[in-house]
């Protein structure tokens, strides 16, 4: 992959690629594709344990256990507050975590065509979708129960991410796995996936991205197949409301749109600056030109194509999947490498399964988690830590306790410069000593990139309370960003034996 100026060079000098040569080369490449799939590299998908994930039929009693009781705080549905059917994060029995989906009474009233569904759609298996293991169809409960993805979604990482965006190679990578996920479901007989969109793209334990099962079905029987704003819904749907295959290539477009420019723009918009070949305002600028403009305008011209107006005027998939195959570059490099997340297989399964909400979230470095769990948590292991007498109640030890609540009040709203500020105020003082102020500082320095300091932090709150699973954990997160992974899986080992004897004594988990 070459930068914008070594592009524009090769495109001053055509005669270097003929045409002819240039599409038998990407006929054999999309043969040795097509191969590679057929021998295993795009087949069934194992289940984290190694085998595959069976379908089965779940008790609501289970589901409603795995997740909190469809607690709030279990919720991971990006734009849950506001969709009918919420998607929630479980963890069942076995250790294992999963994606629950729950229905509104009302979406499927009758129980028959749900089970019939979701069993069709059970049947499939493949890598590259978040397959769905399950269902639950237990008086009125309407449930789907599928693969937990714990890297995100393309929408979180493209539209809200404050620190990385995912780089060129990355972002062609999604584009043909999903396209090969739409190509195989196209296969076995299931064409039609609803309301495709970046929140459906997922990234699994190893940054892969899958394409959500739950886009298979409706989101009720005889409901809407689009929840996005209109200006994103193929043309025909908005004539008759039926979902067809050409509908889905159109989705497909505004994805590739989603990875080219970062940012959520109408297909009109879009297609009125290609028609001006006006392409580099569409790139996202959080790629500083580090991407081929050859390749970009390959992935427009895609995206066009999709967009048309016409459904039959569209590619199919099969084409897509052709013309992505050819643009892949880095393929030596593993996707959580691009996308700056842990590898999550140097953390032992038997760990994994053993690991609270909070080591889960630490495990794979979810500071947006850990930081809502400390809100969650507030003071409670404080307790006993201090105990102050009359005598000590000093106008010094009034500001103190002020500085701490100003800080309190800035981590809460994620103002995390303001928080170090005045948690140091009051740290520095010296008086009362807080293992949770240390805790939520160290986070603090976590969101502001300095290891270091959140290291020394989580380390202090280990010293004034020596068995607090949360100080631990801390330290797992600060040693992964520091690259010390071995050490990392250390402390979160050492965290869940914390926790383990915390349950024993009845005092539960941190």
């Amino acid at each position: 992959m070459g930068c914008c100026e070594s592009s524009l060079l090769r495109e001053t000098h055509p005669e270097k690629d003929h045409p002819a040569q240039q599409q038998q080369q990407q006929q054999h490449r999309f043969a040795a594709h097509n191969r590679q799939l057929q021998q295993g590299g795009g087949g069934a998908s194992p289940a984290p344990g190694g085998a595959l994930s069976p379908f089965s039929e779940f008790s609501f009693s289970d589901l409603k256990s795995a997740t909190g009781g469809f607690g709030s705080d279990f919720i991971v549905s990006e734009s849950g507050d506001k969709a009918p059917n919420l998607v929630y994060k479980g963890r069942l029995k076995s250790g294992a975590w999963i994606a629950v989906k729950k229905f509104t009474k009302l979406a499927w009233p009758d129980p028959k065509p749900f089970v019939e569904e979701a069993q069709s759609v059970g049947k499939l298996r493949h890598r590259r979708l978040a397959n769905l293991i399950g269902y639950c169809c237990d008086g009125d409960e309407r449930l789907l129960v599928a693969e937990y993805m714990p890297n995100d979604t393309l929408a979180k990482h493209l539209f809200h991410w404050e620190n990385q965006t995912i780089e060129w190679a990355m972002r062609l990578r999604v584009a043909l796995y999903i396209a090969e996920a739409l190509d195989y479901c196209s296969n076995e007989g299931h064409p039609l996936y609803h309301d495709l969109n970046a929140y459906r793209v997922l990234f699994d334990e190893n940054g892969d991205p899958r394409l959500s099962c739950f886009g298979l079905m409706k989101n009720s029987r005889d409901g809407k197949s689009y929840s996005t704003n209109l200006a994103y819904t193929p043309p025909e749907y908005m004539k008759n409301g039926r979902v067809t295959p050409e509908s889905v290539i159109y989705s497909f477009g505004t994805i590739l749109l989603d990875l080219l420019s970062g940012k959520h723009i109408p297909p009109s918009h879009a297609l009125d600056m290609i028609r001006g070949k006006n392409n580099i305002p569409l790139m996202d600028s959080h790629l500083e030109g580090k991407f081929s403009m050859e390749e970009a305008t390959m992935v427009v011209n895609l995206a066009s194509r999709c967009l048309q107006h016409e459904p039959r005027e569209r590619p199919n998939i099969k084409d897509i999947v052709a013309t992505l195959v050819p643009l892949q570059t880095k393929s030596d490099v593993p996707s959580h490498v691009m996308l700056g997340i842990p590898k999550q297989e140097d953390i032992p399964q038997a760990l994994k399964a053993r690991l609270s909400r909070m080591g889960e979230a630490c495990s794979r470095m979810d500071l947006t988690a850990i930081h809502g769990i400390l809100v969650t948590a507030h003071y409670r292991d404080d307790e006993g830590t201090n105990e102050l007498s009359f005598q000590e109640w000093t106008q010094q030890m009034k500001d103190m306790l002020e500085a701490r609540k100003r800080g309190d009040y800035a981590f809460r709203d994620k103002d995390f410069k303001t928080a170090i500020d005045c948690y140091s105020q009051f740290i520095d003082v010296g008086t009362m000593l807080s293992p949770t102020v240390f805790a939520r500082r160290s986070l603090c320095y976590l969101l502001c990139d300095q290891p270091d300091a959140a290291l020394r932090d989580a380390m202090q709150a280990q010293l004034i309370y020596p068995e607090w699973p949360t100080a631990f954990y801390m330290q797992s997160v600060a040693l992964a960003k520091l690259d010390m992974h071995k050490d990392a899986v250390d402390m979160l080992n050492e965290a869940a034996g914390l926790e383990e004897k915390r349950q024993k004594s009845g005092r539960g988990p941190s």
